[in-house]
This record gives C-alpha cells, sequence and structure tokens, in this order.
C-alpha cells in the first residue's frame, strides 16, 4: 500500500475529525516521588482492572474543527496522510500563536499540537512519517525544539515519543483540574537545522510503501522512560 504525505491547506483542520483518535486505557503510569529523592519523580506502570476508551476529541473546545476558534491558526502547519483520496493520518505543527501556553513565549519552539492515525494503520510507520515530517516543517520554519503535551494514561504515545528520541521534561499533576487521575506529560525533542540530512528524506511532499517502512527507516527498540516504566500514537 502506498502512502502519500503532503501539507494541507489550514483551512481543513476540521477534516481530521473523520480520523478517530480514540484509544483503550488499559494501563496508566503512576507519579512518585521516592522518599529518598523527593525531587525525582518516578514513573511506574499500573495495569487497570476496568480499562476504557480515552477519545480527547470528545471533550469540549478540543475537536479540530473548534481548534480555529480558540486560536489563530494562520501560522499552523497541517500535514496529512493518505492512501488514494482517503485521509488515514494527519499531524498538526504550532507555532507562534498568541495565547498557546504551551509554546512557552518562545519563536524557537514549535508545539506537535496533534497526531493521529486510522486505527486499522497504527503501527504500520505511518505515525512515525508523520511524526518525522512535522520535525522537518519545525525545523524548516527555524525552530530549535519540538515540544509535545500528553497524559499518563496514553502509554502508546509515551513509548511512541520516546522511541523516536524524545525526552521527557515536565510532569504536571494539577494540569487537568476537571479530568482527576491524568498528569500532564511534557515531551521536548531537539531539532538539527534543517540543512542536516535527517529532514530531507521527510520535506513534504513524499511517499512510501507500508511494507517498505521498516527496511528503510528501522528505529531503535522502545526505551522506557525515567523511572523505568515502559512507556508508545
Amino acid at each position: 500500500m502506498d502512502v502519500q504525505l503532503s501539507e494541507a491547506p489550514i483551512s481543513a483542520l476540521a477534516a481530521l475529525a473523520h480520523i478517530p483518535i480514540a484509544f483503550t486505557v488499559d494501563r496508566v503510569l503512576d507519579v512518585t516521588a521516592p522518599v529518598s529523592e523527593p525531587g525525582q519523580p518516578v514513573l511506574r506502570e499500573r495495569r487497570l482492572s476496568a480499562p476504557y476508551v480515552k477519545d480527547y476529541d470528545a471533550l469540549p473546545g478540543q475537536s479540530p474543527g473548534s481548534w480555529g476558534q480558540r486560536f489563530n491558526v494562520s501560522r499552523w502547519k497541517l500535514i496529512v496522510a493518505r492512501t488514494g483520496d482517503r485521509w488515514v493520518g494527519g499531524a498538526v505543527v504550532a507555532g507562534q500563536t498568541a495565547g498557546l501556553d504551551l509554546l512557552d513565549g518562545r519563536s524557537d519552539l514549535a508545539v506537535l499540537w496533534d497526531i493521529r492515525v486510522t486505527p486499522e494503520l497504527r503501527g504500520n510507520g505511518v505515525g512515525s512519517a508523520l511524526f518525522r515530517s512535522a520535525e522537518a516543517q519545525a525545523a524548516a520554519a527555524g525552530c530549535r525544539q519540538l515540544k509535545i503535551e500528553t497524559q499518563n494514561i496514553n502509554l502508546p504515545a509515551c513509548r511512541f515519543y520516546a522511541r523516536h528520541g524524545c525526552v521527557l521534561g515536565g510532569i504536571n499533576p494539577s494540569a487537568y483540574p476537571g479530568l482527576p487521575g491524568e498528569v500532564q506529560l511534557l515531551w521536548y525533542k531537539d531539532l538539527e537545522p534543517l540543512s542536516d540530512q535527517s529532514h530531507s528524506a521527510f520535506m513534504l511532499p513524499y511517499s512510501f510503501r507500508l511494507q517498505d517502512w521498516d527496511r528503510r527507516h528501522s528505529m531503535p527498540p522502545d526505551r522506557p522512560p525515567p523511572g523505568g516504566a515502559h512507556a508508545r500514537p
């Protein structure tokens, strides 16, 4: 199967909602502070006795169609993965946006605001291709670092970001007052200059065959996050 990646107009953001982002939560990462090192939080994986489905798009104001009502998205980049005319994945890179606290007021920081892959193609390299293209887009905009927000309930995402060289740089247990038990995890990826060859293969547009991905772009084994818990979209 051929997958094509290209940039889509930011006006098409709402169409991302046709790609499900929901996932099953069957494990979480508990955040604890060791008595010996109270300032060094540890993440420990815990299996849930009653798994449940989490759907970020179902939260008020969180669906792709609402982002343009909350922020000026004119500087955002929308990357789309297609098979034929069908969207099977997408990623959104945000930068230089007033009111977007995740940017920390920095012009050299980009946020991977969203990344999603249709359920039947997850784990087949589409997410990796989208992530690498997001890196290239951020580097092309002059950014030195990519920042990603996820939560302790999303172990697949945590494993994914760690496997792609992201470093866990922030843990905030009080970020979501209305979602008790969810902890904000902030990941960072230092970006090489656009001239670096690591970005050249992922400048848009480009395409790849799913069965060729692992052979041509092999990734290192999953790495656990700090604390020894094994944390992967």
